[in-house]
């Protein structure tokens, strides 16, 4: 029987699979996020080869990150109605595909179709599945997964960008894309490990659980009638896609899009931006692979700090000093012109980088619930799209424009910085309204109610259960 199949529990295992969940995830964001920042270690031989300027040659970098978040409702949707280890598979064999089919390049055109768009469908299959099954075997260690997880960006970036400038010296960037092919064909491994996981569904006989154990199956208890109809229907739901309605998770997508506005261009113009200050081009690698390292160190400190319980509820405002950080690293960054210079820059902004990316899943689940974390994530990675595809074009043109990289980063240092005080100016208003409110009698607002209803307990959880009662 296909049930046979899934491993049953009554709330996130928080251990056993589940790490062999999160290494999966690690490799996963290894071969896509990392292998997307390496692009720009191409950036300078594309230009030289076809004698292009900064904007065109950008696109390339542009549409690989745009089409991966553009085509992340796609890998939700099909993994919600197959399953994350058959899209991730599937992902895997078009990445790869588009890599080697790259390396046969003969202009900018063919690669914004080959490195661009198969490229980048290949990783959006493979990214939003495997980061919302973490979600699925994780509740009380979330944050430290999702840390560990989404460490594989910055540990492959500090391990690629090197690698990948040496393959260039010894092979050319087409064999250096031709084997990156291969490493990316190890996504299809990474989909094997997705071990399928649901909820039992009985609670009569079972031991004592937890609130959070009890929250978690209100949820799911929840879904199991509009999982009935997903999986009858190629359609999605009205229900699977109800939190677009939520205006916190409304307030949540628009700071996203500054977010992800201004987080591209560093990514991009770092390395291009050292070499034109007179640093050679290992020195400026190298930089990548400081970020790269550092990140590793933000994903994982602050998921295990905001798991603690004193930090726990103010998760919102770890991500928001985070990503204000960051922005503000970027302002300063047209003031330094020397490698000893960069280097603080790089320790800073990766360690926040990788601060606020580890956070993204945790707050989105904090959100809109568990249940319909999958859908959200992709609906979260969709709006990161048209800035991910514009922003680094746009700034490539103010290069071209004014000679200068200054004009670049001080709009990218603004953007984030706004879509940090966007989310925070809201939390804010939330919160002086609920004072303003003042506290409902505790009956009528509790934050957790079970109910019976004939025989089954039925079980009600403030803002955490999503269904209209």
């Amino acid at each position: 029987m296909a049930s046979s199949q899934k491993t049953q529990h009554f709330a996130p295992v928080d251990g056993g699979w589940g790490w062999m969940i999160v290494i999966a995830c690690f490799f996963v964001t290894v071969c896509t996020r990392a292998v997307t920042r390496c692009i720009s270690v191409f950036f300078v031989e594309f230009q030289s080869h076809f004698t292009e300027d900064y904007t065109r040659t950008a696109w390339i970098h542009s549409i690989v990150d745009s089409a991966t978040m553009l085509c992340a409702p796609l890998g939700s949707f099909i993994g919600n109605r197959l399953s994350c280890r058959v899209v991730i598979i599937m992902g895997g064999v078009f990445a790869s595909t588009g890599l080697i089919l790259s390396s046969f390049a003969t202009s900018l055109e063919y690669l914004y179709l080959t490195l661009g768009i198969l490229t980048g469908l290949g990783f959006a299959l493979c990214y939003t599945p495997a980061v919302a099954m973490v979600g699925k075997y994780f509740y009380r260690r979330k944050a430290l997964a999702y840390g560990m997880a989404m460490s594989g960006s910055g540990i492959g970036t500090f391990i690629l960008a090197p690698v990948v400038q040496f393959l260039i010296d010894q092979y050319s960037w087409r064999g250096a894309l031709l084997i990156l092919g291969g490493i990316v064909f190890n996504l299809c491994v990474c989909g094997a490990l997705m071990q399928p996981i649901t909820v039992t569904k009985d609670l009569i006989k079972s031991p004592e659980l937890s609130e959070e154990e009890l929250i978690y199956k209100a949820q799911e208890k929840d879904s199991e009638e509009v999982s009935k109809f997903n999986k009858c229907s190629c359609c999605p739901s009205r229900t699977e896609y109800s939190f677009l309605l939520m205006p916190d998770f409304l307030l949540l997508a628009v700071s996203f899009l500054f977010l992800a506005y201004g987080c591209s261009p560093p990514f991009v113009y770092l390395v291009p931006y050292a070499i034109s200050v007179g640093i050679n081009h290992q020195e400026a690698t190298f930089l990548m692979s400081i970020l790269g390292i550092i990140n590793i160190i933000g994903n994982i400190t602050f998921g295990w700090l905001t798991d603690r319980r004193f930090l726990k509820k103010f998760r919102i405002f770890c991500y928001l000093l985070a990503v204000g950080m960051d922005g503000l690293s970027c302002l300063i960054i047209p003031v330094l012109r020397t490698f000893s210079l960069l280097v603080p820059f790089s320790v800073t902004f990766g360690y926040f980088d990788g601060a606020y990316v580890a956070l993204m899943p945790v707050i989105t689940a904090d959100v809109v619930g568990v249940t319909q974390l999958s859908s959200a994530l992709g609906v979260v990675y969709f709006l990161h799209a048209i800035p991910y595809l514009v922003s680094p074009p746009i700034a490539g043109l103010l290069v071209d424009s004014t000679g200068s990289y200054t004009a670049a980063f001080l709009i990218s240092g603004a953007s984030m910085i706004f879509s940090s005080s966007l989310l925070l100016f809201g939390n804010l208003v939330k919160k002086l309204r609920k004072k303003q409110e003042g506290r409902l009698p505790a009956e009528s607002n509790p934050k957790l109610q079970i109910w019976n209803n004939s025989t089954v307990p039925y079980i009600v959880a403030g803002e955490t259960d999503q269904k209209a009662v």
